[in-house]
């Protein structure tokens, strides 16, 4: 098999490969979904993976459309209600990884799901935050994956639905008991990561092909770099096949052939 992919897997695959065997994390529909199962047919086997849906160790043999899809539900070791999966499981400090998706971002990690533009004359609506600002506390740590670009990569999110860092990454200092936070942040051009002082994000790791100019003219803010500027492991023939095999069946499924 050729071990030829798009910028799309590269991201899902440098996004899955950051959870470990035997974490425990909170999924997020859509890109983060992709990661999290990837890592679970890969290298993770015994990741556990929970849905805001209250469902447990859930191993679904295709992609999810939402939290409600009965694909989550029929595949999980088992559904607990959802005032319980956020009181004892979430606020009780039992997750180890939330694994988040945005439509913005800013340089502090902030996330905005909520809207585009002013708050009272916006010019779209997005779907909220649901269980992300919780997840983004109360998590050990969190995970971003979403696609580079200067809507998305913005100096100063629009609404902050998810508190990163705050608008001067300070937000949590003096915080007691709440997670460390967003810890790495994975786009289809590279990996970031907050600066321990400031929590700036700093670019990491490029993934190849990949320019520095070509993630300063798709973020935006002057976006910083590491001093030790690593390249993103390419994805092997195994990960790509586990990938496609997964999306195929998905499809198949979403569009009633399987």
């Amino acid at each position: 098999m050729s071990n030829e992919y798009t910028s799309s897997e590269m991201m899902t695959v440098t996004a899955a490969k950051a959870l470990e065997n035997g974490m425990t994390c909170f999924v997020g529909i859509g890109l983060p979904s992709e990661a999290a199962n990837l890592a679970r047919l890969t290298h993770a086997p015994d990741v556990v993976l929970i849905y805001e849906s209250g469902t447990l160790q859930t191993k679904p043999d295709v992609l999810p459309l939402s939290i409600g899809d009965g694909e989550l539900c029929e595949s999980a070791l088992t559904t607990v209600s959802v005032p319980e999966m956020f009181r004892y499981w979430l606020q009780g400090g039992k997750i180890d990884v939330g694994f988040l998706g945005t439509a913005q971002i800013d340089r502090y990690c902030n996330l905005n799901t909520t809207l585009i533009g002013d708050y009272q004359s916006p010019k779209v609506r997005l779907p909220g935050g649901g269980g992300a600002p919780e997840i983004a506390t109360c998590a050990g740590e969190i995970f971003i994956t979403l696609k580079h670009s200067k809507r998305t990569f913005v100096n100063d999110v629009d609404f902050i639905t998810t508190l990163g860092f705050g608008r001067d990454g300070r937000a949590r200092d003096g915080v007691p008991n709440i997670g460390r936070g967003p810890t790495r942040v994975i786009s289809d051009l590279c990996v970031m990561k907050p600066d321990p002082e400031t929590k700036e994000l700093v670019v990491v790791s490029l993934h190849p092909g990949v320019t520095r100019d070509d993630v300063i003219e798709a973020t935006g803010w002057e976006v910083r770099f590491a001093e030790q500027l690593e390249t993103t492991p390419t994805p092997d023939a195994r990960e790509l096949e586990v990938l496609r095999d997964l999306k195929a069946r998905t499809e198949r499924k979403h569009a009633g052939e399987a």
